[in-house]
C-alpha cells in the first residue's frame, strides 16, 4: 500500500527558509563533525554546503553551526544548541504532519497506485474527436 509522505518548507520571512535539504545538511554536520564530510555524505559540493550553512547562519540572530578552520589539528563543524533545536523542531513537526497525513489521507492512499504498478496500468489518453 502507498503511504502518503510530506515534504515541506518553513518560511521565516522573505529571506529565511528551512526545508528538507537544509535540515539534512545540519544533521550530516552533526553526524560527521565536518562540513566537507557532510557535503560528501549528501553528494553535494563543499561550496554548495558552505553557502547553505552560511545562509542559515545569517538568517537567524543566533548561529545554527560553528566552523573551525583547518590546519594541523584539522577543522570541524558543530551544531550550536540553537541549531540542534531547529533540527529537533523541524523533525517533530514533520512527524506530526506525517501522522496527520496518514490519518487524513489513509483511505485515499489505498486507492493510489504505486510507481511500478502505475507504469503497467497506464492507459494512453484518448484524444477527443475533433468533429
Amino acid at each position: 500500500m502507498v503511504q502518503p509522505t510530506i515534504r515541506f518548507r518553513i518560511d521565516f520571512g522573505d529571506a529565511c527558509a528551512i526545508g528538507p535539504g537544509k535540515i539534512a545538511l545540519l544533521e550530516a554536520v552533526a553526524g560527521t563533525g565536518s562540513l566537507s564530510a557532510a557535503a560528501r555524505r549528501l553528494r553535494m559540493s563543499y561550496r554548495r554546503a558552505w553557502l547553505l550553512l552560511d545562509s542559515l547562519n545569517s538568517s537567524f540572530r543566533r548561529p545554527v553551526a560553528e566552523l573551525s578552520k583547518g590546519g594541523r589539528g584539522g577543522g570541524g563543524a558543530t551544531l550550536t544548541p540553537f541549531g540542534a533545536d531547529l533540527v529537533q523542531s523541524y523533525r517533530a513537526l514533520e512527524s506530526d504532519l506525517a501522522r496527520r497525513a496518514r490519518s487524513t489521507f489513509g483511505a485515499i492512499a489505498r486507492s493510489a497506485v504505486s510507481g511500478a504498478a502505475r507504469g503497467a496500468r497506464r492507459r494512453p489518453l484518448q484524444r477527443p474527436n475533433p468533429r
